[in-house]
C-alpha cells in the first residue's frame, strides 16, 4: 500500500543520487542549476554514470531499481 508519493528534487549531481532515489521509491526525480544550459549538462552527465551504474548493480530499467541494490540482505 502506497500512503505517499516521493518526490525528490534538488542537489543531485550524480547518477548515483538517481538510482539511490529510485531504489527507495521516488517516483520523479529532478534537477535545476545553471540554467538551461546547465541543466542540459547535467542531464548528460547524469544520464551516462546512471547507465553505467545500472549495468554495475545488474539492472536493465530504471524501474528494476530497489532497496535491494543499496542495503545488504534487503532483497532484490
Amino acid at each position: 500500500m502506497e500512503l505517499a508519493e516521493m518526490i525528490v528534487d534538488g542537489s543531485f549531481r550524480h547518477g548515483s543520487d538517481v538510482l539511490k532515489g529510485l531504489a527507495f521509491d521516488a517516483s520523479l526525480v529532478g534537477l535545476g542549476a545553471g540554467g538551461e544550459k546547465g541543466v542540459f549538462e547535467i542531464i548528460i552527465a547524469i544520464a551516462v554514470e546512471f547507465a553505467r551504474l545500472m549495468t554495475m548493480v545488474g539492472i536493465r530499467e530504471p524501474g528494476q531499481a530497489n532497496r535491494g541494490i543499496l542495503i545488504e540482505g534487503a532483497g532484490c
